[in-house]
């Protein structure tokens, strides 16, 4: 969507160059060894541009020495979601049950180190709160085993959780946005249930290799923030329950320092750690 609507702002193609792979890591690394001139930029997300360096995996490529912040593109928050046999009505009684039975429920994240793993991490350190955590290869490995109740929570987009919990499949507690979803406007947010540190959840970004000029950088600023404004982004975003959030590429690096701070005193509390 992005790549379309800065095609019309430039008048010139922009392709989309999907590689997939290590958390984003193949992407980022690519795109860190390419010629800093404005025409080979990353979309990349909160793993591969801030958790990974945070967990203390060796990358092939540095963060802050390799890559030039361009813009925030969206945030993506997280639903608060059990299975229904959790006896549960909402998330006052779910903290209160897990209190309750230490170390008698689990949560299900997309793998070790990923975004919804490293925010179980900070649920449990923040409510004091011991809930196991159970590693999945992906969101669509990860639910199923939710719906079956062989893990009993999980912290995932409200958009991909909607439809199951519509049909009685699973049961929506909150989400961790600073305001109610459009999606869901009758579940309330995690800072209305007296738990305001509790938002967040993962996000995506725009970077380009180091050393790429700053007018360039501008340029490519001022043609995404305005791309992002286009209503066949925000609409189609708002359907997934993503927020399409810009800002200037100064606020951006610090957004990433910050995140890269935060996400690294949550592994070093819960003891997380990657190897390559």
């Amino acid at each position: 969507m992005f790549a379309e609507e800065m095609t019309k702002r430039l008048n010139q193609p922009v392709i989309v160059d999907n590689r997939p792979g290590a958390s984003g890591q193949i992407a980022a690394t690519s795109v860190a060894r390419s010629a800093p001139d404005g025409y080979t930029i990353l979309l990349g997300a909160s793993p591969e541009l801030a958790i990974s360096k945070s967990l203390g995996r060796q990358l092939d490529y540095d963060i802050q020495k390799d890559l030039q912040p361009i813009t925030l593109a969206s945030l993506i928050s997280f639903a608060v979601v059990v299975n229904p046999d959790v006896q549960a009505k909402s998330l006052k009684d779910f903290i209160e049950l897990a209190k309750a039975k230490p170390a008698s429920m689990n949560f299900a994240s997309f793998g070790l180190g990923s975004s919804n793993h490293l925010f179980g991490e900070y649920f449990n350190n923040t409510l004091g709160v011991n809930i196991q955590h159970v590693p999945f290869k992906g969101s669509s490995a990860a639910l199923p085993e939710l719906v079956g109740g062989r893990v009993q929570l999980m912290f995932e987009n409200v958009g991909v959780v909607l439809p199951l919990a519509q049909s009685g499949k699973l049961k929506v507690l909150a989400v961790t946005s600073p305001e109610r979803s459009p999606l869901a406007p009758d579940v309330p947010t995690v800072a209305e249930l007296g738990f305001p540190k509790l938002n967040g959840g993962t996000w995506t970004g725009f970077v380009a290799p180091k050393g790429t000029p700053p007018k360039v950088i501008e340029k490519l600023n001022e043609v995404i923030r305005s791309a992002a404004k286009a209503e066949t982004v925000q609409s189609q975003l708002a359907k997934k329950g993503i927020t399409s959030t810009t800002n200037s590429p100064d606020e951006f690096g610090k957004f990433m320092l910050e995140e890269m701070n935060r996400w690294k005193d949550v592994a070093a509390k819960a003891n997380v750690k990657l190897d390559n």
